[in-house]
């Protein structure tokens, strides 16, 4: 099993470019399904999870070609099946994302149930509600058994707003007879990604970037050129590093525009990143960093929610940060009751944190961290690990480093740049 082996305590400087949003890219991969005609994405990390989703659609049957290192063409004209591989299916939680495309194509789907990260219960609900609105026969099982004769256009009110449950909805819908609208949707970045892709196919969706949705069906969708846009996870992330790393990471190819409210989260925890144009940002840890409390005095609260609130997916780093923070904070985690767990490895680093139940911790820095052994049970957790390392004093070993690389492109080399001591060995 392959591992990280990482010398804290060393100065982190220079400059590091985001790679393709994860997030958008994976959907984004699936909706070649819905085209006999090629689909060209660009600026596509070269990560496991979407080596997995290829994998898993050269099974089905799509053509799947490199153009260069990171933009890669999907054809799907010759998909010739609706049963996905059941072991590639276990490796990543987007394989759910199979679910509408591959209904809408051939009028029914047998689906193995998706794997990914373990933190927590992840209903798929709210995905079957609503792909039977729309005409869909689903029955729940191992595997999935779905079914459509016709796709009929209908208004959907999600019971929440699960962002891979708007994907295969829009994704089901656009080829629809007649109209749906998708209320109390999910619009985080990647689903405006998502959206404007099918609308390049030839779809018709307004409403992109709001939580209503519209869909006027369309008969045919055709190929497009599409470029994924900058992982808001990975800027987040290295943002956090950068500001208990003892120097100053400058982050070059951002979009600041879907960093407003991870910004102003940060702040509550003291990090003040500069913006030198709408596209860079800079944060430098010699600042030092400080708690921010409420107006009348009391610690404050970090919380995640849906977007635009703080996303659920950085909380875990910012956790890491605010061990390093002068004051007291509460993090509250609302959406997922196994994302806190990994907080045992930070107080066997020396992080002050009282884990208060499973959606809330307590945070008192800054403490100093000490080196320790462990191993990543999550992408994001599996991060804030590394990023903890990297602070702490002494030589820290992570196993597990294969879900680090499931969600962060070339993390190994972009850390090795800013000057981190970082080994990785099978």
């Amino acid at each position: 099993m392959a591992k990280y082996i990482i010398e804290g305590g060393r100065p982190l400087n220079g400059t590091i470019t985001p790679s393709g949003n994860k997030n958008e890219v994976l959907p984004a991969l699936m909706a070649c399904l819905l085209s006999d005609e090629t689909v060209t994405l660009h600026r596509v990390p070269r990560i496991n999870d979407v080596e997995s989703t290829l994998a898993l659609l050269s099974f089905l049957g799509v053509e799947v070609d490199w153009i260069g290192d990171s933009s890669v063409q999907l054809n799907a004209s010759t998909v010739h099946s609706y049963k996905p591989d059941a072991n590639l299916c276990s490796h990543i939680r987007a394989s759910i994302l199979l679910l509408g495309p591959l209904l809408s194509r051939f009028g029914k789907i047998e689906l193995p149930p998706p794997g990914g990260d373990v933190i927590g219960a992840r209903r798929i609900d709210s995905h079957f509600e609503g792909i039977e609105a729309l005409g869909g026969v689903l029955e729940f099982g191992n595997p999935i058994i779905g079914s459509v004769a016709k796709i009929k256009g209908a208004d959907i009110y999600l019971d929440e707003p699960s962002v891979t449950a708007t994907e295969n909805i829009v994704m089901f819908a656009v080829r629809a007879e007649g109209k749906t609208r998708l209320f109390n949707a999910a619009c985080e970045p990647h689903v405006v990604g998502l959206c404007n892709l099918l609308n390049a196919m030839g779809a018709k969706i307004s409403g992109i970037g709001s939580n209503l949705i519209e869909i006027q069906g369309v008969s045919h969708l055709h190929g497009a050129e599409h470029t994924i846009g900058p992982d808001f996870m990975e800027v987040g992330s290295f943002t956090c590093l950068g500001a208990i790393s003892n120097g100053q990471i400058h982050i070059e190819g951002t979009k600041n525009s879907d960093l407003r409210f991870i910004l102003k989260t940060f702040a509550r925890i003291g990090m003040h990143p500069k913006m030198p144009s709408d596209h860079s940002l800079s944060i430098d840890s010699r600042e030092g960093l400080t708690m921010l409390t409420d107006i009348s005095g009391r610690v404050g609260t970090v919380y995640s929610g849906p977007w635009p609130a703080f996303p659920t997916d950085l909380m875990s780093v910012a956790i890491v940060a605010g061990t390093q923070s002068k004051g007291t904070m509460i993090f509250h985690e609302k959406m997922f009751e196994g994302r806190m767990f990994f907080t045992d490895k930070l107080m066997s680093m020396g992080a002050n944190i009282v884990l208060c139940d499973p959606h809330r911790i307590v945070v008192t820095g800054p403490t100093p961290l000490v080196a320790a052994k462990m191993s990543s049970p999550d992408v994001r957790a599996g991060m804030a690990m590394v990023i903890a390392a990297l602070a702490a004093k002494g030589t820290s070993v992570i196993d597990n480093i294969y879900q680090i690389e499931r969600g962060y492109c070339r993390v190994f080399d972009k850390l090795t740049s800013l000057g981190a001591a970082i080994k990785r060995e099978e």
